[in-house]
C-alpha cells in the first residue's frame, strides 16, 4: 500500500536560508524576529547571521562541521542558526532546559562537535565539555569588524542543515541529520498547501531541543513573516496566551497537549486569541479529539486544525489532515492524513512487502523528506533500508509505527511496534528512564511504563523494587532531575516487592498497570 504526495519541482539548491536571504533584500525593513519587548529586521539579522558565518569560517568550521547552539530562546539564537546554515554547517540544538548531566551526555554523543555557541545564562551547563564554549555578547566587537554580506559557500540540497536527539533503542539518545532538501521542502509544502506568507506570524510554544521547534522556528523567515519567541525556557500558557492576544500571530507549530492547555486556558478565560489564528500545526501523540471538540465548534472559530504526524529521522512532518472533515462518531482514531510533497508513505509488512489496501503495516516514509541517518549509532542505521518499487530500489525509513489507509485514502496511526512511546509529543524510550532509576542508591530494579489519567492523557509511572525500606519520592524525582530532561521524569513513582515477568521472561507491563494502579491514592507508592 502506497499513499503517494504531489510531485513538486524544487530549486536545483533547496537550501532554507537562501529563501530568508531573498525576504532581507526584499523587505530589509520588515520585522524578523520579536523576543522580550526587542525586534530585528530582517536586515539586521541577516547582517548579523552573516558576520556569524564568517567567524565560523575563520575558525574553520564551515561545510560539514557541526556546531552546537546552547541558548534560550533569543535573538541570538536565530543569529546562531542562520550563521551556522550560512557557513554550510549543521547545527545541533542543545536544550538549555536540560539538567547539566543530561546535557553533558547529548555532548558526548556528537561525532566532531566544532564548537557550542552560549551564553553567560547557559554557559555553566556545558562548559565541562571537551569543545571550545563561545558567547556572541563577549564576541561582539569582533563580529562587527566581519563582512555584513553573506560568504561564498556552496550548499547543496544533500548537505546536512541540523541534527536533532530522540531516544535510542539502547538507551542512548540518537543523533538524527536533516537534509537541506528535506527541510526546504517542508516549508516549501507549508506555505503552497497552506498559503502561507509574510504575515502568516508564528509564536514558538515547544522545546529548542524538540523536533517539531525546528520548522517551527525557520517557517515564518522562509515565508517572511514575524517570528515570536517567549522569553522562558520552560512553556508557560499564561505567558504564551498573553502573547497572543498582544501581537499578531497567526500560526502556531505544537504538540497536541500544549494544544489541550491552551484551548483550556482560553476556553476558562472565554477569550478568542486561539479561535482568531489561522492555523495551528500539531501532532507528536495521538490525538484526544474530545477534548478539544467544543472549542473547535464555538461560533465564529475560524482556527483551521491541522493533525500531522511525522519523524524526526524524515523533517518532522510527513502528513497532515484538517480536521474540519473528522466526524469522531464514525472513526475512533483520527487520520493524519495525505503526504507532503515528494514524499510517499508506504505501509509494510514484516518482511518489507506492502500490504493490502486497510490492512495495516509498518509506516513507512521515502521521498525527500528521507533524513541522513544517525550520526552516532551505525546499527540503528538499519531502519534506513532499501525497498523495490516498481522494479527500482527506493530509500524508506522504518518508523516503527503502525497504521492503515482509510478508504478515502488518509493514513491512521494506531501505535508503535516497539517500545518507545509518546508523551506530550516527545518520543521516549521508557529504558533510558529504566536505567536513571537503577542508578540510584536504595533501587534494586525498576520498570516504566505509560498510564493513563482521568481526562485520558498519558504520563509515565514507575514501578521501583527497593533495596530495603521505601523510598521518598521527592527524593527519587530530584535525583532523576539531575540526569533526566523534565519531560522524562514519571508523574508517579509506585514500590513494589518484584516485577512480574510474562511467560516469555520479559517484564510484564501490562500485569503491573492491573495489580496496582487501581489502588487508592497514596497507598503503596514511593512517595
Amino acid at each position: 500500500m502506497i499513499l503517494q504526495g504531489k510531485r513538486v519541482a524544487l530549486p536545483s539548491a533547496p537550501v532554507v536560508h537562501k529563501q530568508f536571504e531573498a525576504h532581507a533584500a526584499a523587505t530589509p525593513d520588515a520585522v524578523a524576529v520579536f523576543c522580550a519587548g526587542q525586534q530585528v529586521t530582517y536586515a539586521e539579522l541577516d547582517a548579523r547571521a552573516n558576520r556569524f558565518a564568517h567567524f565560523l569560517a575563520t575558525c574553520g568550521h564551515g561545510r560539514g562541521a557541526k556546531v552546537g547552539v546552547c541558548l534560550d530562546y533569543s535573538i541570538d539564537m536565530l543569529v546562531a542558526v542562520l550563521g551556522t546554515l550560512k557557513a554550510g554547517a549543521a547545527y545541533v540544538p542543545f536544550d538549555p532546559a536540560y539538567p547539566s548531566a543530561r546535557l553533558q551526555l547529548l555532548l558526548g554523543q556528537v561525532p566532531d562537535l566544532a564548537l557550542i555557541v552560549a551564553s553567560p545564562a547557559t554557559a555553566g551547563l556545558v562548559e565541562s565539555a571537551a569543545v571550545e564554549v563561545i558567547d556572541l555578547g563577549q564576541l561582539s566587537d569582533y563580529l562587527a569588524g566581519l563582512p555584513a554580506t553573506a560568504p561564498a559557500v556552496s550548499v547543496t540540497g544533500d548537505d546536512v542543515c541540523y541534527a536533532v536527539f530522540t531516544s535510542g533503542s539502547t538507551g542512548t539518545p540518537k543523533l538524527t541529520a536533516v537534509r537541506h532538501e528535506g527541510w526546504f521542502n517542508l516549508m516549501n509544502w507549508l506555505k503552497l498547501e497552506y498559503g502561507l506568507h509574510q504575515g502568516s506570524n508564528n509564536l514558538v510554544v515547544s522545546a529548542f531541543g524538540f523536533d517539531l521547534s525546528q520548522r517551527a522556528l525557520m517557517t515564518p523567515l522562509f515565508c517572511g513573516a514575524t517570528q515570536y519567541l517567549m522569553a522562558s525556557r520552560n512553556f508557560d500558557a499564561m505567558l504564551a496566551y498573553r502573547m497572543l492576544t498582544e501581537h499578531e500571530v497567526r500560526v502556531i507549530h505544537c504538540a497536541s497537549s500544549t494544544l489541550y492547555l491552551l484551548v483550556d486556558w482560553e476556553t476558562a478565560r472565554g477569550g478568542d486569541a486561539l479561535t482568531r489564528l489561522d492555523y495551528m500545526l500539531f501532532g507528536g501523540e495521538p490525538l484526544k479529539f474530545e477534548r478539544i471538540a467544543d472549542w473547535a465548534r464555538r461560533e465564529g472559530n475560524t482556527c483551521t486544525l491541522l493533525h500531522q504526524y511525522g519523524v524526526a529521522e524524515c523533517t518532522d512532518v510527513a502528513t497532515s489532515y484538517d480536521l474540519a472533515g473528522h466526524r469522531p462518531g464514525g472513526q475512533q482514531v483520527a487520520p493524519v492524513g495525505r503526504p507532503a510533497h515528494n514524499t510517499d508513505i508506504h505501509l509494510l509488512d514484516a518482511q518489507l512487502r506492502g500490504v493490502a489496501p486497510g490492512e495495516q503495516g509498518e509506516i513507512c516514509i521515502a521521498g525527500a523528506s528521507v533524513g541522513a541517518g544517525y550520526l552516532n549509532t551505525g546499527p540503528e542505521n538499519q531502519k534506513f533500508t532499501t525497498i523495490e518499487v516498481d522494479g527500482e530500489p527506493r530509500r524508506v525509513y522504518r518508523t516503527g509505527d503502525r497504521g492503515y489507509v482509510t478508504e478515502a485514502g488518509e493514513l491512521v496511526v494506531l501505535g508503535r511496534i516497539d517500545a518507545q512511546v509518546k508523551v506530550r509529543g516527545m518520543r521516549i524510550d521508557p529504558t533510558d528512564i529504566e536505567r536513571a532509576l537503577a542508578r540510584l542508591s536504595g533501587v534494586r530494579e525498576a520498570a516504566v511504563v505509560v498510564t493513563y489519567t482521568g481526562a485520558g492523557e498519558a504520563e509515565l509511572t514507575a514501578f521501583i523494587v527497593p533495596e530495603g525500606e521505601d523510598l521518598a519520592e521527592n527524593d527519587v524525582r530530584t535525583a532523576l532531575l539531575e540526569t533526566l530532561p523534565r519531560n522524562m521524569v514519571p508523574a508517579a513513582f509506585i514500590t513494589v516487592p518484584r516485577l512480574p515477568l510474562s511467560p516469555h521472561g520479559k517484564v510484564d507491563r501490562a500485569a503491573l498497570v492491573d495489580a496496582y494502579m487501581n489502588q487508592p491514592a497514596g497507598s503503596a507508592t514511593a512517595a
